[in-house]
């Protein structure tokens, strides 16, 4: 019983320690930083709403959000179907070359993003894609299959090969065994990697703030500088616009929580 109870009290305190910033931020935000100028940041009192109409304005929150719809929904796309046809070559045909595949896809999630700005730098600006909401989309789905891709691998090799070889006899080919067969069986890692992916993507500052130099085309998140002053920062406005960006990946958790859940559990007890 004691170590069930060490269990618990551990998950606890790591709960309390990752909710402990996010309620900070939420409780400052709602602070009007005169009053807390005056009176320090464990006052209180001061309490506004005005942080936030500010913050949206001051951002242009509402144009920056379809700029990160322009590249979040198809860099996703693009990487959860391209990570699901390379996944299901590798799962189910045996070949010299699998392993030294898959290990090429993952070493790429082994290099930092900054040690590849010179390069994609230049390599963008030679085929204009700088300023464009096409060269995050691809900077973004180079960086994320290789993950995406070793996930779904793992989960397509717990399907029966007897499945498939049922389908062979039915007369579904290569390409009607991936769409009819793999992919609704995968539902449930393809929601987890969904989830996680919108929450990557959607909150990538690097990358945007390096290839797009025009305004008007920033995602939400490298919007965010817009609330910060050259000589003077308001935090409690700073944390109020981070609450904004923060709520749209908070509302696709909830939307795919149960499939998020079940594929991350899927086969844990599998052997």
């Amino acid at each position: 019983m004691k170590p069930r109870l060490v269990l618990h009290a551990f998950l606890a305190v790591m709960a309390v320690g990752w909710l402990v910033p996010l309620l900070w931020g939420l409780f400052n935000s709602l602070r009007d930083y005169a009053y807390t100028g005056t009176h320090g940041y464990f006052s209180f009192g001061g309490f506004t709403f005005d942080n936030y109409v500010n913050a949206w304005e001051r951002a242009e929150f509402g144009e920056k959000f379809l700029n990160s719809i322009y590249i979040t929904v198809p860099a996703v796309l693009a990487t959860l179907f391209l990570a699901s046809c390379a996944a299901f070559v590798l799962a189910r045909f045996s070949f010299k070359l699998n392993l030294t595949l898959l290990g090429i896809f993952v070493a790429a999630n082994l290099l930092p993003p900054q040690a590849l700005l010179i390069p994609v730098y230049r390599a963008f600006r030679e085929l204009e894609l700088l300023d464009s909401y096409t060269g995050v989309v691809l900077i973004n789905t180079a960086f994320q299959l290789g993950f995406c891709t070793l996930v779904l691998s793992n989960y397509m090799k717990t399907i029966p090969h007897e499945l498939y070889e049922s389908a062979e006899v039915d007369g579904a080919g290569v390409t009607r065994q991936f769409f009819t067969l793999t992919l609704p069986l995968v539902r449930p890692a393809l929601a987890a990697l969904t989830t996680l992916q919108v929450t990557w993507i959607y909150n990538e500052f690097f990358w945007p703030t390096v290839l797009i130099t025009d305004g008007d085309k920033y995602p939400i998140t490298s919007s965010l500088n817009n609330l910060r002053g050259e000589f003077f920062t308001d935090y409690n406005l700073l944390s109020a616009g981070s609450i904004i960006v923060a709520l749209p990946t908070l509302l696709v958790f909830f939307v795919l929580q149960r499939q998020f859940v079940s594929g991350l559990t899927l086969g844990s007890t599998k052997g």
